[in-house]
């Protein structure tokens, strides 16, 4: 929801936004006003207006019950004096004690007959404005206006120290209504002061938390809601902001239906923003849904969050927020085709440049921009003008805010000319312009198309060719507005731009945004952009501090920056649908708005995957324990079920490898392999020959039915720590530092001995604990005892990546299925997941307990831990979602078979069969 879904103009004629941005509205009077053009008879009553006067820090507004008349508004430092009227014999209008003037050079004409228009400037030499206090006497009011009167002949800086020692004076008398509560029984847990914050407007109030309730009570009148009140069980999201440079803000997010969708508040300082929000996640209603940027990332790669909700919650987390134009969220231009009549989705000339800025979009003038950048000093920039500011978000919403354009730009709009009128001229503005580097703004991918439409609320003036400021004009391609935004949203959630938006993000969010990364990307902007750039706390003159602080407002402000990494792909739009209500909701259309279409077959076959995804999932997190049994002596160091079905074998470090029939349910073989320990093991597909690694640097091939060893392969100079078969090859790892390529001629077999012969090493700095592979045995991941990983291309045996996040010996590896994400675990008893095309690391995640193994099916991770706990992980959300006490000891090894049948072998020496809830 923006901000501009809460009509706050619809309530009342008069609204904060006809005030100057952050300036505070006090209370009001009821009042006649009487016209300067009427004597002080009789007359004076039939022409007089009733209305109110609003008393406001920096001017005061005489609101006319009629909407004929105009409100006027009599700016401070226009104003040359205050004072009570005196006495006239022979007026008819003196009233004792209750006649004020307001003596002014000049004053504002606004919103006459109800019109919203550019306002009108009255300079009057010292014109006498007479107005009679109808239910308080002069001494009531006059004081305070005085008093603020005196403040505005001071610099700006002084000023406002002198308003807000006002504010604070006022507001420090009132205390929270408590007969607002809800429910007598609610305990008060904490009460402070702040602000509520909407776009341009600041307005004051109290702040109460109770044990279910959330309450703001404005100072003032002015909010159709005397008390805004918010359930905890309704709130989902709560974010610490920065706002107008401090670290003060706190913006609070409900539910969707709530009264109160979200809240901004704007506290004192930080220590006070923190203590609420202390305050606040500690009751126990709060819920909060947020699953982290680590999981969102991971859940947008894999299709579960569309690009649209990816990029709002990337400009959440880097402080963007609705209700602040100086952060609005800032969205990219995808589209670079507004001539066509037919907007073709699969033609990459149809889309802009994603890896550059806009500024670098057009080589000529990037050129000239270089060129001038070389003759600077420091600090050098490219652009001197931003792609986000308060003034190009309402650029773009003029129609559809045109009061907030008042307010922004002293109540004037722009020159008709050059106002928001075509799509195509702004797009080609933003590529030749001098100064014009625009980005877009969520409106242009998402919900109602009235900001493209002009509703006749508003008079925006003629054009120099005769014709008045009406619709923007759209590209051919687009039947109307609704269509347009439609079309917009279905180029974002395309292929090319899924596959692309990466780069947009590491320029405004990512690593590009600054640094010797940015310059290259031609991505610089002026210093005071950026976060940090000045520390104004440091400037001790008060009015070189508030002229900085206004000129970094209106300038704009690079995003807070969020990766300092290349951020990681999307995958495409192969993702499955979040839940098949939302498909359908996407298939829906209403009037000419259609967000998505999908056609029926793939429709179907997208919640087929769904049905398949979650009772998978499901079924894992109640699984049951099957069997279980100890048959040796020391640590079970793997265990694998036969291809058939039918028996387990497993390893361990008593030298054994024991045979359990599932069938029978005892031991059928007891066969010391080894003097030394055994860590591995794999069954060949005909269930006959065992492959067992052994810590005396051998590998070992076991005929299960002639029970003998075949052959045994001298493979290492230590340790053999982990083996893979596939096919007529055969992988083994080591502590010696290697890992070897052994080719097999003809295949292991139960009456034959082996022929191997060695076509490859893999040379590592430190032993190997760990290998794995990808289905098709591509690539070979390995893990070490300094806590390296290594990508390896088998094919060619060369080093692709080479990873070194971990603290300590690497546990376990693992390749998802689809070869997307590559995990790993260590003894610093972190889970990590890497996108595995780029290496960049997309989720971290400290589990408190050292992941011993690891399997994946589908989206379901299974982790055997160090405490003896089977883990189940939805991948796709990277959330731990049930987690069972399944060994007295570390859990050392995991099988999982595709019927979803797990084998877990642990230090406590038993082995376990479960069994998921379908099988």
């Amino acid at each position: 929801m923006t901000f501009l879904e809460n009509d706050i103009a619809a309530q009342e004629r008069f609204n904060l936004l006809l005030l100057e941005p952050g300036e505070i509205y006090f209370e009001d009077f009821s009042v006649y006003y009487y016209p300067q053009d009427i004597s002080e008879d009789d007359d004076a009553f039939k022409k007089r207006q009733r209305g109110h006067l609003k008393i406001c820090s920096k001017s005061i507004v005489f609101v006319p019950k009629e909407s004929q008349h105009p409100l006027l508004k009599f700016p401070m430092k226009s104003i040359k004096n205050i004072e009570e009227k005196g006495g006239n014999l022979f007026s008819k209008i003196d009233l004792a004690n209750k006649m004020l003037k307001i003596i002014s050079d000049q004053f504002v004409e606004m919103k006459q007959k109800n019109i919203i228009s550019p306002y009108l400037f009255r300079k009057e030499e010292s014109r006498e404005h007479v107005f009679s206090l109808n239910y308080v006497n002069v001494d009531d009011c006059l004081p305070q206006m005085c008093q603020l009167l005196r403040a505005s002949t001071l610099p700006p800086a002084d000023q406002n120290a002198m308003i807000n020692a006002i504010v604070l004076s006022r507001q420090s008398r009132v205390k929270f209504n408590t007969s607002w509560l809800d429910d007598l029984y609610e305990t008060i847990q904490h009460e402070t002061q702040g602000d509520k914050i909407t776009p341009l407007i600041t307005n004051p109030g109290r702040i109460m938390l109770t044990n279910s309730r959330l309450y703001f009570q404005p100072f003032n009148n002015v909010d159709r809601f005397p008390v805004i009140k918010i359930k905890l069980k309704e709130v989902t999201r709560i974010i610490k902001r920065r706002f107008l440079l401090k670290q003060i803000g706190l913006e609070i997010f409900c539910k969707d239906g709530s009264t109160f969708p979200h809240l901004y508040l704007s506290l004192k300082s930080q220590q006070d923003r923190d203590v609420l929000y202390e305050k606040l996640i500690q009751q126990s209603d709060v819920m909060i849904e947020d699953p982290g940027p680590e999981d969102w990332t991971l859940r947008w790669q894999n299709g579960f969050v569309s690009n649209y909700e990816y990029l709002l919650y990337l400009n959440s987390l880097a402080d963007r927020s609705f209700n602040d134009l100086t952060q609005y969220p800032v969205m990219p231009w995808v589209i670079q085709d507004y001539t066509s009549t037919t907007l073709d989705l699969n033609n990459p000339d149809t889309f802009r440049d994603l890896s550059k800025p806009i500024g670098a979009l057009n080589e000529e003038r990037l050129e000239r921009i270089k060129e001038r950048c070389q003759d600077m000093p420091e600090p050098k920039f490219l652009y001197g003008s931003h792609y986000s500011t308060p003034g190009f978000v309402l650029f773009y919403l003029a129609r559809k805010a045109p009061e907030y354009v008042l307010c922004l730009q002293n109540g004037k709009f722009d020159q008709p000319d050059r106002m928001f009128n075509s799509i195509r001229e702004t797009w080609e503005n933003c590529l030749t312009g001098a100064a014009d580097f625009k980005e877009l703004i969520p409106e242009f991918y998402h919900g109602p198309a009235d900001f493209l439409v002009n509703s006749g609320i508003s008079n925006f003036g003629i054009r120099q060719d005769g014709r008045p400021v009406g619709d923007v004009e759209l590209p051919p391609w687009a039947s109307g507005p609704s269509d347009y935004v439609a079309k917009m949203s279905e180029a974002l959630e395309s292929d090319y731009v899924s596959l692309q938006i990466h780069n947009w993000i590491d320029l405004i969010f990512g690593y590009k945004q600054k640094g010797p990364a940015a310059m290259e990307a031609n991505n610089v902007f002026y210093y005071l952009t950026y976060e940090g750039a000045v520390d104004l706390d440091s400037i001790i003159d008060k009015n070189e501090r508030a002229c900085l602080e206004v000129q970094i407002m209106e300038f704009g402000q690079i995003p807070k920056q969020l990766f300092t990494k290349p951020h990681p792909h999307r995958y495409g739009n192969r993702g499955i649908p979040r839940s098949l209500s939302s498909v359908s909701d996407s298939c829906v259309t209403q009037g000419s708005e259609i967000i998505r279409q999908k056609s029926t077959d793939v429709f179907e076959e997208d919640a087929k995957k769904i049905t398949t995804r979650l009772s998978s999932l499901e079924d894992f997190c109640k699984m049951t324990l099957n069997r279980q049994y100890s048959l040796h002596k020391d640590v079970v160091t793997d265990v694998k079920l036969s291809p058939d079905g039918k028996c387990i074998f497993s390893v361990s470090r008593d030298s054994l490898l024991k045979m359990y029939s599932l069938e029978e349910q005892r031991q059928l073989r007891s066969v010391t392999m080894s003097c030394m320990a055994l860590s591995s093991c794999q069954v060949m597909p005909d269930s006959k020959t065992i492959i067992v690694g052994s810590w005396d640097n051998n590998v070992y091939f076991y005929s299960v039915e002639f029970g003998r060893i075949l052959d045994t392969l001298h493979a290492h100079d230590d340790a053999v720590s982990s083996i893979y078969w596939q096919t007529n090859t055969l992988l083994t790892s080591s502590w010696d530092s290697t890992v070897k390529i052994w080719e097999f001629s003809p295949p292991p077999s139960p009456n034959t001995f082996v022929s191997a012969e060695n076509t490859g090493q893999l040379d590592h700095d430190s032993g190997v604990t760990h290998m794995t592979t990808d289905a098709d045995c591509s690539f070979v991941i390995t893990g070490t005892k300094d806590g390296q990983i290594c990508v390896w291309d088998l094919a060619n045996q060369y080093l692709v990546r080479q990873h070194h996040h971990h603290v300590g010996k690497i546990n376990s590896v693992l390749l998802s299925p689809e070869r997307h994400q590559l995990l790993s675990s260590a003894e610093d008893q972190y889970l990590r997941v890497m996108d595995f095309e780029t290496g960049t690391e997309i989720f971290v995640k400290d589990v408190k307990d050292q992941i011993k193994c690891m399997k994946m099916m589908g989206n379901v991770l299974l982790t055997g831990t160090q405490s003896g706990n089977l883990q189940v992980w939805d991948i796709d959300k990277a959330q731990l979602v049930k987690e069972i006490d399944a060994h007295r000891d570390a859990v050392t090894c995991l099988h999982l078979i595709e019927t979803g049948t797990i084998l877990s072998g642990s230090a406590d020496r038993t082995v376990c069969l479960w069994k998921p809830a379908s099988t």
